[in-house]
């Protein structure tokens, strides 16, 4: 992962501000995968993408991740630190399942998207992981999840005769959706939070797409900030600014405070 300048992030940052949090997140996707044509990145499997991200926020923001929720049962504030690059590692190398999983489809596109195999009774099931532009438009059907079905079906074979999605028996609907939960654990990061009041367990889900804007919104704004208190006191322009190292940025605004 390239290390993304001031200059680059605070373009990114601006982009976001005039988009949808979908947007959003997948134009923090981009700045987390260059090296993936853009295209490309709304296929890939929701998992690889929160892995993406996790170790986006890693390298922009350090390991430390705060995080702070209610808890379910008594409503008292509980604050914790999570560790951004662990997180990272244990999603990135998270992949495989019981009912098989394999490449791209056809072995070629990687934008295809991995493809989860079930077997059962008599059936041989084809799935492709879902990527978030699968599970958008599957909202925004009157039933998502046979929209999803019909979106990430490969194949479906029952006794050598092909079967539509629409004719899958429930019970391998189920067998598929264990499998795909198998193959991209990441794609649902639930955090299991103990109240140290109450002793409740709390789970949450960890929006990292949010979280890591949230951070950045921050960072941007208070960037922005910095760059108008230097242009001020010594009349450089943006760009001559975000050129400093964030050092050398911050000696010259202790010096405009000493003045």
């Amino acid at each position: 992962m390239a290390i993304t300048g001031a200059a680059e992030l605070l373009a990114t940052w601006e982009a976001c501000l005039a988009e949808a949090p979908t947007g959003r997140a997948l134009l923090l996707h981009r700045t987390a995968r260059p090296d993936v044509d853009a295209a490309s990145l709304p296929v890939l499997p929701v998992g690889e993408r929160e892995a993406d991200l996790f170790a986006l926020r890693r390298a922009l923001f350090g390991e430390r991740m705060q995080v702070r929720l209610a808890c379910a049962a008594c409503g008292e504030d509980m604050e914790f630190d999570l560790d951004a690059g662990q997180f990272a590692r244990s999603l990135g190398g998270r992949g495989g399942s019981a009912a098989g999983r394999r490449g791209p489809v056809d072995g070629g596109d990687p934008s295809a998207g991995a493809v989860v195999r079930v077997q059962q009774d008599g059936w041989d099931v084809e799935f492709r992981l879902p990527g978030v532009a699968d599970l958008t438009a599957a909202a925004r059907a009157a039933d998502p999840r046979a929209a999803l079905l019909a979106r990430c079906l490969v194949s479906a074979v029952r006794d050598g005769a092909a079967v539509d999605a629409g004719d899958l028996p429930v019970p391998v609907q189920r067998r598929i959706a264990e499998a795909v939960e198998a193959a991209d654990p990441a794609a649902d990061v639930t955090l299991n939070v103990g109240c140290p009041d109450c002793g409740a367990t709390t789970r949450a889900e960890l929006d990292i797409a949010s979280y890591l804007w949230t951070e950045l919104d921050a960072w941007a704004r208070d960037l922005l900030l910095d760059v108008h208190l230097l242009a001020t006191s010594y009349g450089w322009s943006e760009p001559e600014i975000l050129a400093l190292s964030p050092l050398r940025r911050r000696y010259y605004l202790e010096l405009c405070a000493d003045v």
